[in-house]
C-alpha cells in the first residue's frame, strides 16, 4: 500500500477532494482492494487526515473555475469527517466562478456521526450522491458489508431527509454490474425515496 498526501485530484473536468480514509463499509467492488490511487491519480491512501489549513492550502493551488464539479468524495467516506466537509464547502462557496459542489457517500452519515446530517449538507451541496449499490437488504448487506445492522435503513432514511430539504439533487447510484432484478428493485427504492437513479459503469 502506497502513501501520499493526495487531498485533491483531478478526473475529467471535477476536481475531487481526499479528506478521509475511514469508512465503516468494506464493499466488495470497492477499488481500494485493487489499487492505491483511481483514475491514474497519485496513491489516494493519505499519510494523515489533513488538516483543514493543509486542505486549504492545497485548494489555493487549483484554479478553481476550470472545473464542472467539485466533488468530496476519496479513499474513505466523506461523512467521516462531516463537520470538515461542511466547513470547506461554504469556504469555496465564497470563491468567484465556484463550479457545483457534490459529496460521493454512502449514505451512513447519521450512524457515522450519531445525528442527522441530512439539512446541513444539503445546506452547502448541489448534488448529494448517494450509493445505493443494491435493491433488497440482504444484498445490499452483502455487498456492501457495513459495520451497522442498521445500515440499509439508515441509508434510505438519510436519503429521504436529503430529499425533504429541498436544496440539493439526491443521486442513489449503483453499479452495472449487478443483475437486472436488483437494478429493477433499486429503481423501486429510489422512487419510493424521491431520489434520482444513476446506474454507473463498473469503471466510472
Amino acid at each position: 500500500m502506497k502513501k501520499a498526501m493526495t487531498i485533491s485530484y483531478e478526473v475529467g473536468k471535477n476536481l475531487y477532494i481526499n479528506l478521509t480514509n475511514k469508512c465503516p463499509c468494506a464493499c466488495t467492488f470497492c477499488i481500494r482492494t485493487h489499487a492505491d490511487g483511481a483514475y491514474g491519480s497519485d496513491p489516494l491512501w493519505l499519510e494523515h487526515e489533513p488538516s483543514l489549513d493543509e486542505i486549504f492550502d492545497d485548494l489555493a493551488k487549483r484554479d478553481l473555475s476550470k472545473y464542472d464539479e467539485i466533488v468530496f468524495c476519496g479513499y474513505g467516506e466523506p461523512t467521516e469527517r462531516v463537520s470538515d466537509v461542511v466547513t470547506v464547502a461554504k469556504a469555496l462557496r465564497m470563491v468567484r466562478k465556484c463550479p457545483k459542489l457534490r459529496i460521493n457517500t454512502n449514505g451512513l452519515g447519521d450512524l457515522i456521526n450519531g445525528r442527522s446530517v441530512a439539512a446541513e449538507l444539503c445546506e452547502v451541496m448541489d448534488t448529494v450522491s448517494v450509493s445505493l449499490n443494491a435493491g433488497t437488504k440482504d444484498e445490499y448487506m452483502a455487498v456492501t458489508r457495513p459495520k451497522f445492522d442498521n445500515a440499509w435503513e439508515a441509508m434510505q432514511s438519510f436519503t429521504s431527509d436529503c430529499v425533504k430539504t429541498g436544496n440539493a439533487e439526491v443521486i442513489m447510484s449503483i453499479v452495472d454490474v449487478i443483475p437486472q432484478e436488483q437494478i429493477d428493485a433499486s429503481r423501486e427504492v429510489c422512487e419510493s425515496l424521491g431520489a434520482t437513479l444513476r446506474i454507473r459503469t463498473f469503471d466510472d
